[in-house]
């Protein structure tokens, strides 16, 4: 090991914080004498609080300002949620580690009714994912959904405050931060697919920095690589993102094929369209892709056009 010193990129919710701590502190136990530093910067998506995501851009609101950071060199690397990150990065950026997936469910918070099947009819829901909210129609049209933005502990503060009867957030984000306890039921996915990535992190560098690559080439876990880089190119052929209901989980098996399940819906959950595929893991991008086609030419296509977005056929 030749560099000395490592500074890492992160926005200052305590989710990221966490993460980046996680990075930095495996970092620290790897090479003995590495001084690892967090520089905190301010995103988009953190300063703009009182409007839905789908309605402010979508996907790269938590990430362009780390990435202009690793661009100008102020930082070495930026730590993200994989479910954060747009299919195209910019030029002179590349990721090149994921780590191993915690959880990648939907976990289903209600002190009182507990479970998704015991909510009353017209229960008050929050979440601030279109994803969520269209599997969740699907299957109890009846519930009353509001959109809930904030950071983990401001969601969990808002379901009291707001008088939700439940709100929906991430198992691995709850988990991370010490709040699995709050859990209540993690949805099943038969119920709801996760966002592309969930429950992994993405750790982001410059292109040309091979050193770099090379020390965190030890937190890489290959499982979850080809899985999220089928349900990576699932997203890229469908254009999806927050401003459109999908969901995609991919998951290694046994016999070391990769399968490969996902759902496009529509805004009232009264259309879903879904279906899934397996082949080897190493064909996870045609693997990904070939089922976004399959999907988008069993009606999913036409809930894109619905929605007024422009598709790759």
């Amino acid at each position: 090991m030749v560099r000395k010193k490592i500074v890492i990129g992160t926005r200052s919710s305590k989710l990221a914080l966490w993460q980046a701590e996680y990075v930095a502190d495996r970092l620290r136990k790897q090479y003995e004498g590495l001084e690892v530093e967090l520089m905190h910067i301010v995103t988009k998506g953190d300063k703009i609080l009182d409007v839905p995501l789908a309605k402010i851009g979508g996907k790269g609101l938590f990430t362009k300002e780390l990435e202009v950071a690793m661009l100008e060199k102020r930082v070495d690397l930026a730590v993200h949620s994989l479910k954060d990150m747009p299919t195209v990065l910019p030029t002179g950026l590349s990721l090149n580690t994921i780590t191993k997936r915690l959880d990648c469910g939907d976990a289903l918070v209600s002190p009182k009714y507990q479970t998704l099947e015991n909510l009353p009819k017209g229960a008050k829901v929050g979440t601030s994912s279109l994803r969520r909210k269209a599997q969740l129609l699907n299957i109890r049209p009846d519930l009353d959904i509001h959109n809930l933005r904030g950071n983990v502990n401001t969601r969990l503060r808002k379901l009291e405050e707001e008088n939700f009867d439940a709100i929906v957030l991430a198992v691995a984000g709850l988990k991370r931060l010490g709040f699995g306890d709050k859990i209540t039921q993690i949805i099943p996915r038969k119920y709801c697919l996760p966002a592309v990535g969930q429950g992994a992190l993405a750790i982001e560098t410059r292109a040309d920095d091979e050193e770099i690559k090379n020390m965190l080439s030890f937190l890489y876990d290959d499982k979850t690589a080809d899985a999220t880089i089928a349900e990576r190119a699932f997203l890229a052929q469908v254009e999806g993102g927050c401003q459109v209901p999908v969901g995609v989980y991919g998951e290694v098996n046994e016999d070391n094929t990769l399968t490969v399940e996902a759902v496009i819906g529509s805004l009232d959950g009264k259309t879903i369209i879904r279906d899934k595929v397996t082949g080897k893991r190493e064909n996870a991008s045609e693997l990904g892709e070939d089922l976004a086609k399959k999907i988008l030419a069993n009606g999913g296509l036409e809930i894109m056009q619905s929605l007024g977005l422009c598709i790759n056929k």
